[in-house]
């Protein structure tokens, strides 16, 4: 069984839910773990920041950790978070991309503040910590980096216009990294998660207790996917989902089409529409191997 001992592992976000449950289970296995997460107390007493409580169970619990408090979403801050893994560690060998906020609203009622808030915690968050520790994973020839994206991006949800645009950019992002990071071997892969947060309580309409959760709705039970994508044999440009103990893979398809060449008109697009919908032939990436320069 892998332990992943001495290997140094970055979680944003880490101060509750699904990043805390991240960070306690690599430092269980040995790793050496920084706790990311703005601050702020999780009863709401300011009285301990979430970083810090987190440090502390892992400490207690005879692992190593310290904590960075700067946010993703800021140029400065997001390179602060590797700053601090290789001042306090040396390097950086596992990112794990789990910082996130929710803005929640209607297309049409949405203030594109909320907008540009979300796309810049998510999706810029994810690419400024990525690019910090990048260079660090390309010159060792190793590195494995998650991100967390969510089936609002990869299917849809009311209400996550801007939530879903920043996840599905997440996916986007994935593909390329793992092209160009697959010569110096650096795995780059996607975790679409469910779980009961305080994140999610934020969603209109749920009201889940979690003071006293359901179970199968507990964040730890994502983690072992998280474990599998950081690992030494683990795969590169994946879509995993887990949650509730189920875990599964979500994937690109594409049919062969129709080819009508110089004389494609709307009319020809027509006539062939039923060949050009027939998805029962779907390969997963034929678009990709057969296209290379598209």
């Amino acid at each position: 069984m892998e332990t992943f001992a001495d290997k140094v592992v970055v979680i944003t976000g880490a101060g509750g839910g699904l990043g805390r449950a991240h960070a306690l289970e690599f430092a269980k296995r040995g790793a050496k773990v920084v706790v990311n997460d703005l601050g702020g107390s999780a009863d709401g007493s300011g009285q301990s920041d979430m970083a810090d409580q987190v440090v502390e169970e892992i400490h207690q619990g005879g692992g190593i950790a310290i904590a960075n408090k700067a946010s993703v979403a800021d140029r400065a801050g997001a390179k602060s978070i590797i700053d601090d893994a290789v001042a306090a560690f040396g390097t950086v060998d596992i990112l794990v991309n789990n910082a996130g906020i929710l803005r929640d609203k209607s297309f049409k009622n949405m203030d594109l503040d909320d907008w540009d808030i979300v796309i810049k915690v998510h999706l810029n968050g994810t690419a400024y910590v990525t690019h910090a520790a990048w260079p660090i994973m390309y010159a060792k020839n190793y590195g494995r980096i998650i991100l967390t994206s969510s089936t609002s991006g990869i299917f849809g949800n009311f209400g996550q216009s801007n939530y879903g645009a920043a996840k599905m950019g997440m996916v986007g992002l994935m593909n390329v990294l793992a092209l160009e990071g697959a010569s110096h071997n650096i795995k780059v892969n996607t975790l679409a998660p469910a779980a009961a947060t305080r994140l999610t309580n934020t969603i209109p309409g749920r009201d889940e207790n979690l003071d006293e959760p359901d179970p199968t709705r507990a964040p730890h039970l994502v983690t072992p996917a998280v474990l599998y994508m950081a690992s030494a044999n683990a795969p590169t440009g994946r879509i995993f989902q887990a949650g509730n103990g189920r875990f599964s893979l979500a994937a690109i398809y594409s049919n062969q089409g129709v080819f009508q060449g110089a004389d494609a008109n709307y009319e020809r697009f027509l006539a062939d529409e039923a060949d050009i919908l027939d998805l029962s032939r779907a390969e997963e990436g034929w678009w990709r191997r057969r296209t290379p320069d598209a």
